[in-house]
């Protein structure tokens, strides 16, 4: 398997690409919940579930080409009867250095955490979704109760030791934006790994619920200027969190050699096609069925799909009129192909978040 696994990573160097370092693999796109901004739309409690032969599978492929991380997501991955097995054989992959659990939270109870407890693995942590600081603001885009039943699984997976291995996912929308100081403070007062925060992305569920939108630029530039201006709160993001405007406004005079991470970020969703990245779940550059066929076979065929991705990042980042005058062009070059394809169906266009970048880089 090494020796096919390395003249596979030839034939992705040769072609431009980058091989596959950070895979998100989902094993069922079954949920608990039904969030209006899921950008999978993903199912009820009914839905798929893949055979963990095939899962397993899959995990090891992708340890012998040389992966680094994977992300177990669904759906909720704890609907699937076989989840532990899964991350259990996950955390003892050779050369795999992070495995990490995402999950919505709600399903983590005194059964889950004991079993958690027994991923006594330093490459295991867990994810949990919060979008709020509050059940009035979280529960408005989570369901009702959603906050309080989280939060008390995120403070029993602490009680047992776990804190230091959650990390607290958030997605930055426009009628939440507002609390991400309180959720900093939330996170660093129980103690848990970090805080991340993804701007949302206006497309899947989302693209349909008027009410659901992104950040604006008093919002993002506020952020900034308190982080400039208060000392604390600037200590207390550079001990816990990731937080996108705050990233752009701390790496804008670094240039970027590239956007586009294709194929170093792959998706595999619940029913076997393999996505060059999992920002860009273009079905027109979906391969396969790796449950079929295997992953190094589907990423064979992808190759000549993908090659002209790096292609299309650099022109993108060279041809955009509006990037040229803008201080902060070589850190952005124009941003994310994925995101623009899925809100607007156009690779050759700014990304959404331009006007909030834009802010961010004129930030004096």
């Amino acid at each position: 398997m090494k020796k096919d696994a390395g003249a596979l990573r030839e034939k992705i160097v040769k072609a431009g690409l980058k091989p596959p370092e950070t895979l998100t693999l989902m094993i069922t796109d079954a949920c608990n919940l039904n969030c209006p901004h899921c950008l999978l739309d993903c199912k009820g409690p009914g839905g798929v579930k893949v055979s963990s032969d095939i899962i397993i599978s899959i995990i090891d492929e992708f340890s012998a080409l040389g992966g680094k991380r994977l992300l177990v997501t669904g759906g909720e991955p704890l609907l699937h009867p076989d989840w532990y097995e899964i991350l259990s054989h996950a955390c003892k992959s050779p050369g795999l250095s992070e495995v990490v659990l995402q999950t919505n939270g709600v399903m983590i109870t005194g059964k889950e955490i004991k079993k958690l407890k027994l991923l006594d693995s330093a490459i295991f942590k867990i994810q949990v979704s919060l979008d709020g600081s509050t059940p009035e603001t979280n529960d408005l885009i989570r369901e009702r109760g959603n906050f309080n039943a989280t939060l008390s699984a995120i403070k029993q997976l602490i009680e047992e030791g776990l804190g230091k291995r959650i990390d607290i996912a958030f997605t930055e929308m426009q009628h939440n934006f507002y609390e991400i100081p309180e959720m900093l403070k939330l996170a660093d007062t129980l103690g848990v790994g970090s805080f991340i925060a993804g701007t949302l992305i206006k497309a899947g569920r989302a693209r349909n619920s008027e009410w659901i939108r992104l950040p604006d630029k008093s919002q993002v530039r506020s952020l900034i200027e308190l982080y400039e201006s208060k000392p604390e709160f600037r200590r207390l993001y550079d001990r816990t969190g990731c937080i996108s405007a705050i990233e752009w406004f701390k790496g804008r005079d670094i240039p970027a050699d590239h956007v586009c991470n294709c194929i170093s970020m792959p998706f595999i969703n619940a029913s076997g096609k393999m996505y060059p990245c999992v920002m860009n779940l273009d079905d027109e550059l979906a391969v396969g069925n790796v449950h079929e066929d295997g992953l190094n076979a589907v990423i064979l065929k992808g190759i000549e799909k993908w090659a002209h991705l790096p292609l299309l990042d650099k022109e993108r980042a060279e041809s955009f009129e509006k990037c040229k005058s803008c201080p902060g062009r070589e850190h952005c070059r124009g941003g994310c192909i994925g995101r623009e394809k899925a809100v607007n169906g156009n690779e050759i266009s700014v990304e959404d978040r331009c006007e909030l970048r834009r802010e961010v880089y004129y930030f004096e």
